[in-house]
């Protein structure tokens, strides 16, 4: 069974926000796979998906501000700054967390670690709506009975 949806993501400042709950909300379907993966690819090249903890805020203010420090908006080694300072700095930092992940599904649901959470990691200062491409397979619990 193959399932695929575009998610569409609200704007969000430039941090890191969970997501998991939208994304789940978003794929009913989800809950026919007895056993099967979920892929996730974020639509730009500004932003990215990461899966870590989800239960303190701090941790997300924490990855925000390492990755600010990683990669400054200032540094005079940018050449790329025809949409604002924060343009290639959001490059660079959704090259180094990537484009996607890819989670199990068991029983119906994501298999995810008890403290863990997928993050839209959103590096513009205003970087608009955002897309998610959901494509999952596996084998349906109505496949078992056949």
């Amino acid at each position: 069974m193959w399932i695929q949806r575009r998610i569409d993501l609200v704007a969000r400042p430039r941090g890191f926000h969970l997501i998991t709950r939208e994304v789940v909300e978003a794929l009913p379907a989800l809950a026919q796979l007895r056993v099967g993966l979920l892929h996730l690819l974020i639509q730009h090249t500004s932003a990215s998906l990461a899966l870590n903890e989800d239960a303190s805020p701090a941790v997300r203010h924490d990855f925000e501000s390492w990755f600010n420090a990683a990669v400054p908006e200032q540094a005079q080694f940018w050449t790329h700054r025809l949409e604002g300072a924060d343009d290639m700095p959001a490059h660079i930092k959704a090259a180094l967390l990537g484009p996607s992940l890819t989670l199990p599904i068991a029983d119906g649901r994501l298999a995810l670690g008890t403290w863990q959470g997928i993050y839209l990691c959103e590096h513009r200062d205003r970087g608009g709506a955002r897309s998610v491409l959901a494509t999952a397979c596996g084998q349906s619990a109505q496949s078992d009975m056949r």
